[in-house]
């Protein structure tokens, strides 16, 4: 299993190449689930082969649906039949995204019963908005040791997120879609994964208007048939590599990068002193970067901060956290969304990182300062990415334990760095022998 496994990084040395990004995550898993709606067949290209993935489509074969890898990241679904509504607990509790299962099978059984769903451990990931959205569209729920939900049928309404929740709007917006007349969703969540589920809804029939905005306007239960979709790149993997290569001191080319959904990403790089080139669909960082922290008029401390998109993506927070460990000057990291995000900086600290963690949102970083290798683990998806990427910029050798967390979101990540010159190797956990 991935969680006996370690990843043994030598750090300081300089990478170059390209490196594409995989298939969105975040849109990968509620498309998969929207497939649920359509009793035709449908193929996605481009998936992320990430464990997520995986045990979303051992959870959906378990509820009877025909889904088969036609390639490695090519997935054809047929949920011709929906077997059963009552989902495997063992499995839920391995993702977040068994969630969004929610408005699809109320849609298609009419009721699901869905174990509370798992995923990374970030702080408290409420789960009112989703049950809140389904009600106002016709649903009613219980709460025990499962959510109950149930619907004599979806009928549209007017619906106002009590927050821009990514799944909670892709479980409504999914509901809509199946649900008798229409749907407004205000104050709807905009991300690039929101806008490809999108995309994806209308490629099957579905009548969506306002698509990349905060107010979607669903004209439900049209007929839905096949479709062939494929996944948009993941720009927080681009947020990555771009924090990889800064610290490293490489240039690295990201090929098919989806620049149109960088703005907030390159801007909040700019920021720590890192500029980008953009080459067509491509996005270059060069080798040599000011890596100079900008501060605000004045000469006042600068802030980097995560809001709802547009604005600076929460996922790649703990990257920038990293990459601003080895710019000149100081800056306060304000990560808005989740409690316990930067709970991973203490291994930073143990690594060599000067930052003052002021709370569980808020941590100062003075740089640059120099990294030594150590052992650590990867509490989360992107925290272990971030932990990696200290280690490879840090003097000596590094393990990384608990490298399932990093696996869960990043497709071969030990393979794609060794192709631009990394030293890292996947072996079994020492401490296991």
């Amino acid at each position: 299993m991935s969680s006996a496994l370690q990843f043994v990084v030598e750090g300081g040395h300089t990478l170059s190449g390209t490196i594409r990004p995989s298939g969105n995550k975040n849109a990968a898993l509620p498309i998969i689930c929207g497939a649920l709606l359509t009793e035709h067949p449908v193929i996605l290209e481009n998936v992320p082969r990430i464990r997520d993935v995986e045990t979303l489509v051992e959870l959906i074969a378990s509820a009877g649906v025909d889904v088969t890898w036609a390639e490695r990241n090519t997935l054809h679904i047929h949920a011709k039949t929906v077997q059963s509504a009552k989902l495997d607990p063992v499995l839920c509790k391995k993702i977040r995204a068994s969630i969004l299962l929610a408005g699809p099978m109320l849609a298609r059984c009419g009721h699901i019963e869905l174990p509370p769903p798992g995923g990374d451990v970030i702080g408290r990931r409420r789960v009112d908005t989703h049950f809140l959205a389904l009600e106002r569209l016709g649903a009613s729920f219980e709460v025990d040791e499962a959510f109950q939900l149930s619907t004599p049928g979806l009928r549209g309404a007017d619906v106002f997120l009590d927050e821009p929740s990514v799944t909670g709007t892709e479980n409504a917006l999914m509901a809509a879609v199946a649900a008798s007349g229409t749907t407004v969703l205000r104050n709807a969540a905009s991300e690039p994964h929101v806008q490809d589920l999108s995309h994806f809804l209308v490629a099957l029939g579905a009548e969506i208007d306002g698509i990349g905005t905060n107010k979607l306007t669903i004209n439900g239960a049209r007929p839905l048939g096949s479709a062939t979709h494929r996944i948009g790149p993941d720009h927080i993997e681009v947020g990555s590599f771009i924090g990889l290569a800064a610290v490293t001191n490489s240039e690295i080319r990201i090929a098919d990068a989806g620049v149109e959904h960088l703005r907030s990403t390159l801007m909040g790089f700019a920021r720590l002193g890192v500029s980008c080139t953009i080459e067509g669909p491509d996005l270059v960082i060069p080798a040599v970067q000011e890596k100079s922290i900008q501060s605000d008029l004045g000469g006042h401390v600068p802030k980097l901060e995560d809001q709802p998109w547009p604005a600076f993506p929460a996922d790649t927070m703990s990257i920038a956290l990293v990459t601003a460990t080895q710019c000149s000057g100081l800056i306060l990291i304000h990560e808005k969304m989740f409690e316990s995000r930067l709970f991973f900086v203490d291994k930073l600290v143990g690594m060599g990182a000067r930052v003052v963690l002021c709370d569980p949102h808020r941590a100062l970083v003075a740089g640059p300062s120099r990294l030594r290798g150590s052992s650590v683990e990867s509490p989360d998806i992107r925290a272990g990415m971030a932990m990696l990427i200290a280690a490879l910029c840090a003097e000596g050798e590094s393990t990384i334990n608990n490298v399932g967390q990093i696996e869960r979101g990043y497709e071969r990540i030990d393979e794609r760095l060794r192709a631009l010159g990394a030293k890292v190797e996947r072996v079994e956990d020492r401490r296991a022998r």
